[in-house]
């Protein structure tokens, strides 16, 4: 409260403010958020279709569900990697070409066959191979790795061809000792000249008498055929180291052929 013999001091004017102008007001926004806030929410939803929602069931009161979709599953790449014996480097790069290239043979078996991506690993001395997005088989890596193994081996390429058209077809590999534990060296060779025959003649009437292929890397043995067949050559190849004659196991292995010749 102000003292009683204070001056009145005079009212001060009060500052005119600015009146400040009414934002233009746009009809078409206006309209627009009418008829926005006038829509219905049902008709913002996206739309269900009621096949999805109801559930559909048969006469017993179980439910019938759409049939799967075959959906490609993601394959990861996968690499094998085939040691080859220096024995056999030579006539890997002469057959490089027939083994990869598509337009050096009429049946290309890696690239062509098995979509598989390969390369020579010279220095390593090995066949690396890869899987790829245009692989299709699952299979496709281990029948193309079966397939150079059965060349390593010493298998020629047109027999090792089979093992990609034939899922019947395996390779079978033991060695001479194992079937006679005491042979020395020189028996050895005796056994192993036995099985091969003079000029190869007693390896070749046992390959066509089973239907087989055979090859003799040292004391090793492999051959490449049927189960069946496999197992009629190992014996008649087994008959021979242990001493039988050549002539008895020829007219086995006549048996041989005259069976499988009324089989087939």
């Amino acid at each position: 409260m102000p003292a009683p013999t204070a001056l009145v001091q005079p009212a001060a004017a009060a500052e005119p403010v600015a009146a400040v102008p009414a934002p233009e007001q746009n009809d078409e926004l206006l309209v627009d958020m009418q008829e926005a806030s006038a829509v219905e929410p049902s008709a913002v939803a996206p739309p269900t279709n009621a096949e999805d929602t109801d559930m559909a069931i048969d006469e017993e009161g179980r439910p019938r569900f759409a049939p799967g979709k075959d959906v490609d599953p993601v394959r990861r790449a996968e690499t094998r990697k085939i040691p080859i014996p220096p024995n056999r480097m030579s006539a890997l790069k002469s057959n490089w070409s027939k083994m990869y290239a598509p337009f050096i043979r009429s049946y290309p078996p890696l690239v062509d066959h098995c979509k598989l991506q390969v390369r020579m690993n010279i220095k390593e001395k090995r066949v690396e191979l890869r899987s790829s997005r245009f692989t299709a088989s699952n299979d496709a890596l281990q029948m193309g790795a079966d397939f150079v193994s059965a060349f390593a081996m010493g298998f020629d390429i047109d027999d090792a061809i089979a093992l990609l058209r034939l899922d019947s077809l395996y390779i079978q590999s033991f060695d001479v000792k194992d079937v006679r534990q005491t042979l020395g060296q020189d028996a050895l060779s005796r056994a192993i000249g036995r099985i091969a025959g003079k000029d190869g003649k007693t390896k070749f009437a046992i390959e066509n008498a089973t239907k087989t292929r055979i090859v003799l890397a040292g004391s090793r043995v492999h051959i490449l055929g049927a189960f069946e067949n496999i197992g009629m050559a190992r014996e008649s190849i087994v008959s021979l180291v242990l001493g039988a004659q050549p002539g008895k196991v020829y007219n086995n292995l006549r048996i041989i052929a005259s069976r499988m010749k009324e089989r087939f």
